[in-house]
């Protein structure tokens, strides 16, 4: 395994720790809109550094994987 590949499987662990931290409400029904609050909110304070973080571990885990298959 190359450096490349277990970059990618620490930020793709990183990003579903993230993810989960992000989810509101109880049970499968808050992650599926069933938690009665509304879909669409503003974000502040630590949850918008999540999603912000959330969005440039994406980005640099899609360029990981374009440069892990153009290389390998």
């Amino acid at each position: 395994m190359t450096l490349l590949h277990i970059a990618q499987i620490i930020i793709a662990l990183i990003v579903i720790v993230i993810i989960l931290a992000q989810v509101r409400g109880g049970g499968l029904g808050g992650i599926f809109g069933g938690s009665g609050e509304s879909a669409f909110r503003s974000r502040r304070g630590i949850e918008r550094t999540l999603f912000r973080f959330t969005v440039v571990l994406a980005v640099v885990f899609i360029v990981l994987s374009i440069l892990s298959v153009r290389f390998t």
